[in-house]
């Protein structure tokens, strides 16, 4: 930062010192000179550990009347200079000029003005001399200093060279220069034990003091921290006067600075809080934490409530570079983020001194006034500080930061606060608020133990998802239109949700766009949503609703998502089809808000929903029993009913209750894989409860030559159940997988997702690649993406087989058991085809078994029991 002074003194002029430029970075930052012409203070010459800079003082020589010289000589080596003398109060009148000898080229630079600095500006200590801002000159091995305009001179005015070392550098190229800074009195709070806040904006990549090369030996007092903890403003600085410099030797400078700052004008440390170059390249300036609200020495009079950043160069001709900008951008974003500040908002100070700003704007010490949450370092002293160019880019970077100020502010309508633990059900509702304009924002993601579990506009400030039971972390995380993300401090919710139990319900159709039933009239369109009111046919409290989904009249190939009304989508699919077909499948999808959603990706397709129960947490209900799967009927072989294919409008009724190990008596309903073969004619099944009237719903839809499978969930009345095929004839076969009862020891159901578990396309939860004839993938289930690492007894899967190269079938089973012989999926070469299945778990794992050829599988959870 360059130091104005009260009393207006002019500022440098340009420098013109010859250097040896390096070539121009490539679109990262990096790059260097050619490898003959390598700065003794570049990147290339690197030593580990801290570099040890040196001072070398060389006196003035008085000539009478104000004036004094060091006259033209070789030095020693050194790339940063400046003039100081014995007593910090006294003044300068006359001006101060140094020249430098580059140490490649030999040629000497033309003069430059060095501007005195204020006199303690890191408060009254020891030791404080009076002195020069700092220049960077490069590489340098000659100096030549002269002082003229009158007055008397002050003792012991002698030149410092300093030779920052080589060491440690870690930065990029380009050219830019120093100068130091104004202070107010430190504070001696004592070194923080813990970590700073938590920051709303992401912490940016920071050269650490170490990486830089710091001589901690130089700083034996320890950190100071802010008096009240908090940082309001953060102040932007420049450097000033310089001569052109590889972002390779930026650390050399902060390194040049540092030293300067300690060893000449006896400060405490480096002044700056963070320090970027014209590369981007962020620098960790005044020792005590990136994290932490480290007192620096920079704005005098407004250090104890602000930090500080500035930049390498002098900006008084032209602007700061695009990558400076950003790096003032994200390290003011993540300060101001660790205290509810706001890049683009303003803060209140209080003066530390009487004084007055580059404006004239006066201040008195002890009172408030308002500033802007990044402000110059003009608008609180008098300097030009940080340049006439930068000062006024600060008006565009205040609005490059992420979403500011981004708090929840409410969960289930209960006021939320960081840190909070507030207790929910299984829907969780979640408001928020930020202070950046809508306009400004491009989405916002509602976050549950990390994962988006709904997503909104940029105007939308609540969200809905559904939860399980247990503690939850939830935060909000916005995009803004520029892309910069920023995340809410955690609130944590307590979720109290029963294990729901299982009410069967005698099939009923309540949803069809061909007629107008449940919804509007008309098949769904590409990328449209249809949201069908659910919870008043169940007839009590639904936390989820089993519908058999049947799509239909599909003039592309797509998907269709059924999901929780109020929440956001997420990428698991149920139902997979190509224009022609005739495609079912179960679905288990939560309840929010009384209502469930139906997605269509692409093309248009109408779309069939079944109710065949409901699991509700309140009120009567079944509990379900892992059984199987075992296969009770196949009409092929005559197992369970005779050995002949269903006709036209024929009915075969299976025996369920008593049978192979299933109870005699309690049982509601029963979870059976049907699977329809060798059908004649385009036609559909309807499984029911035997001794009830069928309905007008169906379980599965085919054409001749298909095989297709379906979930199905029926009640049990009569200890039986029945199945209708409607035209032509077509085989059946049924595997029990479950059943539901009024035991008091069976599972209760839990809603989760949908999300995606596995997916052998990208290797998502398996590895990547299909699944060859007879081979086996196994998935982890319990303890993966918030299911419970222990008590699942089942899960409720949607598989999709895509991809299949032959006729084949899919089998999933527990792992650590015997497969059988049921089936889930079963496909040709080219089908997409989903299934429903829940699976029992026994090892915390799921395996699926392919019969031949190759298929991609794909999972997503719906649910769990336990």
């Amino acid at each position: 930062m360059k130091l104005g002074r009260a009393r207006g003194t002019a500022l440098a002029a340009a420098l013109g010192v010859v250097a040896v430029l390096g070539i121009q970075g490539v679109a990262n930052g990096t790059g260097g000179s050619d490898e003959g012409e390598v700065s003794p203070y570049s990147a290339r010459a690197r030593e580990k550990g801290p570099v040890e800079g040196e001072v070398h003082k060389l006196a003035l020589k008085p000539k009478g009347q104000g004036e004094a010289v060091l006259s033209q000589r070789e030095t020693e080596p050194f790339g940063l200079l400046g003039v100081s003398w014995t007593d910090p109060e006294a003044e300068v009148k006359g001006k101060i000029e140094a020249r430098t000898r580059d140490a490649d080229s030999g040629k000497w630079s033309k003069w430059v003005v060095l501007e005195q600095a204020e006199s303690g500006l890191d408060g009254k200590r020891p030791g404080l001399r009076g002195a020069t801002e700092p220049v960077w000159v490069g590489p340098s091995d000659g100096a030549e200093v002269r002082v003229t305009g009158g007055g008397t001179l002050p003792a012991g005015m002698e030149l410092n060279l300093v030779d920052p070392g080589a060491g440690a550098a870690k930065a990029k190229k380009n050219d830019l220069g120093l100068g130091p800074a104004a202070f107010s009195l430190p504070a001696a709070d004592p070194a923080p034990t813990t970590p700073g806040p938590e920051s709303t904006a992401p912490r940016p990549d920071v050269v650490s003091r170490v990486q830089w090369g710091a001589d901690e030996s130089l700083n034996n007092e320890g950190p100071i921290y802010l008096p009240g903890g908090k940082i309001k403003t953060v102040f932007v600085h420049h450097t000033a006067a310089t001569t052109p410099y590889e972002c390779s030797e930026s650390a050399a400078i902060v390194r040049g600075l540092h030293v300067y700052h300690v060893k000449t004008n006896g400060w405490r440390d480096l002044g700056y809080n963070f320090l970027v170059d014209k590369c981007g390249n962020l620098f960790e300036g005044r020792q005590g934490g990136v994290d932490q609200p480290v007192q620096g020495a920079h704005t005098y009079g407004w250090n104890a409530e602000s930090t500080s950043v500035s930049v390498l160069g002098d900006y008084t001709n032209g602007g700061a570079s695009a990558a400076a900008l950003e790096g003032i951008s994200k390290v003011a974003a993540y300060k101001l983020g660790q205290y509810d500040g706001d890049m683009n908002g303003t803060a209140t100070l209080t003066a530390g001194d009487t004084q007055k700003n580059y404006s004239g704007t006066s201040f008195t010490k002890g009172q408030q006034y308002q500033f802007k949450s990044l402000s110059g370092h003009r608008d609180g002293f008098n300097t030009q500080c940080p340049g006439n160019s930068l000062y006024p880019q600060l008006e565009a970077l205040r609005q490059t930061g992420p979403a500011a100020q981004l708090k929840i502010a409410s969960v289930n309508g209960a006021t939320a606060a960081p840190g909070a633990t507030l207790p929910s059900g299984a829907a969780l509702t979640v408001d928020w608020t930020t202070s950046t304009a809508t306009g400004r924002l491009a989405k916002f993601e509602l976050l549950v133990d990390g994962e988006a579990t709904a997503v909104t506009d940029g105007a939308g400030r609540k969200a809905t998802a559904v939860v399980t039971d247990g503690k939850h972390e939830v935060r909000v995380r916005a995009t803004a239109a520029n892309g910069k993300v920023s995340t809410s401090l955690a609130v944590t919710v307590e979720a109290d949700v029963k294990g729901a139990k299982f009410v069967p319900l005698t099939p009923k159709r309540l949803m069809d766009t061909r007629e107008g039933l449940g919804v509007r009239k008309g098949p769904v369109g590409s990328g449209e949503v249809v949201t069908l009111p659910v919870a008043a046919a169940t007839g009590g409290t639904p936390t989820a609703v089993v519908l058999n989904v049947t799509a239909t009249n599909p003039t592309q190939p797509s998907f269709v998502s059924v999901y929780p009304n109020g929440t956001t989508r997420s990428s698991a699919s149920n139902l997979n089809f190509t224009p022609g077909r005739t495609i079912p499948n179960l679905v288990v999808v939560p309840v929010v808000n009384g209502s469930v959603s139906f997605y269509n990706n692409q093309g248009t397709v109408d779309l069939i929903a079944d109710i065949t129960g409901y699991f509700t947490s309140t009120g009567d209900g079944a509990t379900q029993t892992n059984f199987g799967p075992k296969r009770l009927m196949d009409t092929r072989t005559g197992t369970g009913v005779p050995a002949a294919p269903v006709g036209t409008g024929g009915v075969v009724t299976l025996p369920v209750a008593g049978v192979d190990g299933i109870p005699a008596t309690g049982v509601k309903a029963v979870v059976l894989n049907v699977t329809a073969t060798n059908p004649t004619q385009p036609s559909f099944v309807s499984v029911y409860p035997s001794g009830t009237t069928r309905s007008s719903a169906s379980n599965l839809n085919f054409t001749p030559g298909q095989t297709i499978p379906n979930l199905v969930v029926v009640p049990v009345v009569d200890g039986k159940v029945s199945f209708y095929n409607n035209q032509g004839t077509v085989d059946l076969i049924a595997d029990i997988t479950g059943y539901f009862s009024d035991s008091d020891t069976g599972a209760t159901h839990a809603n989760f997702g949908p999300k995606r578990l596995m997916d052998t396309r990208t290797g998502t939860g398996v590895r990547q690649g299909p699944v060859t004839g007879g081979g086996v993938v196994t998935l982890p289930v319990a303890g993966i993406g918030g299911v419970p690492a222990d008590g699942i007894k089942a899960v409720v899967l949607n598989v999709t087989a895509t991809n299949p190269t032959e006729a084949s079938f899919v089998s999933v089973f527990p792992s650590g058991t015997t497969r059988t012989s049921a089936s889930n999926l079963n496909f040709t070469p080219g089908l997409t085809i989903p299934n429903l299945v829940v699976v029992p778990v026994v090892d915390g794992k799921v395996s699926f078994y392919n019969n031949s050829g190759s298929v991609d599988l794909i999972a997503d959870i719906t649910g769990y029991f336990r």
